[in-house]
C-alpha cells in the first residue's frame, strides 16, 4: 500500500470521527474459558483458540502460552503495525525490518515470595532493525510517532483505569 491509498481508505473514517468522537470509540473483548484443573485459560483471539498458563518460572510445563509474552507479542505486533502505517503515510521508503521486545519480570512478586518484588514488567525494551533508506532525522520522526500512535505501547506506559467485576455462575 503506499501513502495516497492509505489516506484514501483512512480519510472518510477521519471525517467521521471528528464530526462524530462518540463514532471513534469501540469496546474491544476478550473473552476465554477457564480451566482450574489445567490451571489454564483458553483465549479466543478471534483468529484462533490460545491456551495460556503458568510460565515455567511460576511452575508452568512451558506447553501453553504465558500472558507475559502475549503481552509482549501484542507490543510487537501493535508497533509493527504502526511503524509500517506511519512510514507508508509519511512515504518514508521501508523495505522491511523486524521489532522485538523483551522485559523483565520478577517472579517473587507473582508468587507472593517476597512483599517488595513488584508484580509485572519492571522493565519493556522495544526495538526495531529497519531496512529503510530514510535519513536519522526521518527515522527519528518514524520512531517518534509510532510511540504516539502505537495503542498497545501508550496503554502500557500511561496504564489506564483498570475495574475488576465478577458474577457468580
Amino acid at each position: 500500500m503506499d501513502a495516497a491509498a492509505l489516506k484514501e481508505l483512512q480519510a472518510p473514517l477521519k471525517e467521521r470521527y471528528r464530526d462524530d468522537g462518540e463514532a471513534a470509540v469501540v469496546t474491544m473483548r476478550a473473552s476465554g474459558a477457564l480451566d482450574a484443573r489445567q490451571l489454564s485459560c483458553k483465549v479466543e483471539t478471534g483468529r484462533a483458540l490460545v491456551d495460556a498458563g503458568l510460565h515455567p518460572a511460576a511452575g508452568g510445563n512451558g506447553l501453553q502460552a504465558c500472558s507475559g509474552d502475549m503481552l509482549l507479542e501484542a507490543l510487537v505486533a501493535c508497533a509493527g503495525v504502526t511503524l509500517t502505517a506511519v512510514a507508508t503515510a509519511l512515504e518514508i521508503p521501508l523495505a522491511g525490518g523486524r521489532v522485538s521486545a523483551e522485559g523483565d519480570l520478577d517472579f517473587r512478586g507473582t508468587l507472593g515470595v517476597d512483599k517488595a518484588a513488584a508484580v509485572g514488567f519492571r522493565e519493556i525494551r522495544l526495538h526495531f532493525e529497519l531496512d529503510c533508506a530514510a535519513d536519522e532525522a526521518q527515522i527519528a520522526t518514524l520512531l517518534k510517532l509510532t510511540e504516539r500512535f502505537c495503542v498497545v505501547y501508550q496503554t502500557i506506559a500511561k496504564g489506564p483505569e483498570m475495574k475488576l467485576s465478577h458474577r457468580t455462575l
